[in-house]
């Protein structure tokens, strides 16, 4: 993987062609829609905060990225897309509608993998919500604990979470348990503080490799995108 993102970062000029074919204009006010956080000062340019992301992913192996997050797709593929997410956040259900579409086309040659990254100043659900969720995988159910907390975001709480889980016969006992754990705990930061190393700004935030997607973009760049680091891994197979 990490020989990969090398290649990669070695072609990023035809990936920067892609973002600007479908044009700033598109993206950033879609961009400047999404809640930010005041943790971190953003990177002066879009550039070298591409710099600094590709710098961090290449800094770590694939296993120490992908930890024990939830994933879909392919455990093997050679694409792999991060995504940062609250579940508090209305953008993020759209997003979350958005990748199960696009994953779901792509199934046999991309690993999907969900990061929790709460924005606790303006949603007093997200890390509750996180760690709930965190709680039904340990059950093998987050996607659809993911699915119901977006459909039901409106009653983020603790009425909801225990309502979901008995609704999937989760084992009450254990998920109350677990929700409530120090690893629940930890795993939510661990995930937050790879957002902070990588120093994204709001939600969702999107990274395909090494590739640092703009929250706001529309479906079809990551379609393009895809293509064309496919591309890139055929031709240097080749």
């Amino acid at each position: 993987m990490e020989t990969r993102w090398q290649q990669l970062r070695q072609s990023k000029l035809l990936l920067w062609v892609c973002l600007g074919a479908v044009g700033l204009g598109l993206l950033m006010p879609l961009v400047l829609l999404l809640p930010r956080r005041n943790a971190s000062t953003p990177p002066e340019s879009r550039e070298e905060h591409q710099a600094l992301v590709t710098t961090v992913i290449g800094s770590m192996d694939r296993q120490t990225l992908i930890g024990n997050s939830p994933t879909k797709g392919n455990a093997n593929a050679e694409v792999v897309l991060f995504k940062f997410s609250d579940f508090q956040c209305p953008y993020c259900a759209v997003a979350a509608g958005h990748m199960k579409q696009f994953v779901g086309n792509h199934e046999a040659d991309i690993l999907y993998v969900y990061k929790h990254f709460p924005l606790t100043q303006i949603h007093p659900e997200a890390v509750s919500s996180a760690q709930a969720a965190w709680a039904a995988d340990q059950q093998g159910q987050f996607w659809l604990y993911h699915d119901g907390l977006y459909v039901n975001q409106n009653r983020l709480g603790d009425e909801l979470y225990v309502e979901l889980a008995e609704a999937m016969n989760l084992d009450m006992e254990q998920f109350n348990r677990d929700r409530t754990s120090d690893a629940a705990a930890a795993a939510v930061q661990a995930d937050l503080e790879l957002a902070q190393q990588l120093q994204l700004q709001g939600t969702p935030s999107f990274v395909m490799n090494d590739l640092l997607i703009p929250g706001g973009a529309p479906p079809q760049l990551f379609e393009e995108i895809f293509n064309q680091i496919n591309e890139l891994l055929e031709s240097r197979e080749g």
